[in-house]
């Protein structure tokens, strides 16, 4: 399986080590982020979301990030990252919908106001944050909630939930992200996420810099 991507965005972060963790072997092609590389026709004939990340597979492309790591899952056939049992998977199917349609918009406009704006020399709007804080503690702690009862978001071991779930979180530190009252969720990412060996092989630093 090739990966059209750039390792230092949240939705290519979250391929990579959801590959890492389902055990997948894959190529890359670097698509990158900040010289638009994505809205080039090649790529646009590829994915006309002229978004990363996008996978093919001989003649089958497929994007949306979070489909991608179902399909590796179950080519590989690892039950353990992506379990069969219709109910278990109904659960990790409901955070990938979740996530993408209400944390990964609430987390970002963190990484967009205190990373992505500074970083192209411009200021942090701190009404935009401001108007969004509520509904992320309401989003919060949902999670929250869910890792008070379980080590990670689906059980005790790891599954693709937890890739697609902490990688909006990914450089919180950086972004600022007000996680101090959500102890649960502070937990699962600092101790169980950011310690996996899947978290650590794809590592971005502050800067959107790789390491060396």
């Amino acid at each position: 399986m090739e990966l059209l991507l750039d390792p230092i965005t949240i939705n290519c972060r979250k391929v990579l080590a959801g590959f890492k963790l389902i055990g997948a072997d894959y190529t890359i092609k670097k698509i990158d982020y900040f010289k638009a590389e994505q809205q080039s026709p090649e790529y646009v004939a590829l994915n006309p979301n002229a978004s990363i990340p996008a996978l093919r597979d001989g003649d089958f492309i497929l994007w949306e990030s979070n489909a991608i790591l179902q399909y590796a899952a179950d080519k590989v056939g690892n039950i353990g990252a992506y379990p069969s049992d219709l109910k278990t998977r109904a659960d990790i199917n409901r955070w990938l919908l979740w996530e993408s349609n209400a944390w990964f918009p609430s987390c970002y406009k963190w990484l967009v106001e205190n990373c992505v704006k500074p970083l192209l020399g411009g200021e942090p709007d701190p009404s935009v944050l401001a108007a969004e804080e509520p509904n992320f503690h309401k989003l919060a702690s949902i999670l929250d909630d869910r890792l008070g009862s379980s080590k990670f978001l689906c059980g005790d071991k790891p599954t693709i939930a937890d890739p697609v779930m902490a990688a909006p979180m990914h450089l919180h530190g950086w972004a600022k992200l007000p996680l101090s009252n959500h102890k649960n969720l502070v937990r699962w990412m600092t101790q169980d996420v950011e310690t996996s060996s899947w978290w650590k092989e794809t590592t971005v630093l502050e800067g959107f810099t790789l390491p060396k």
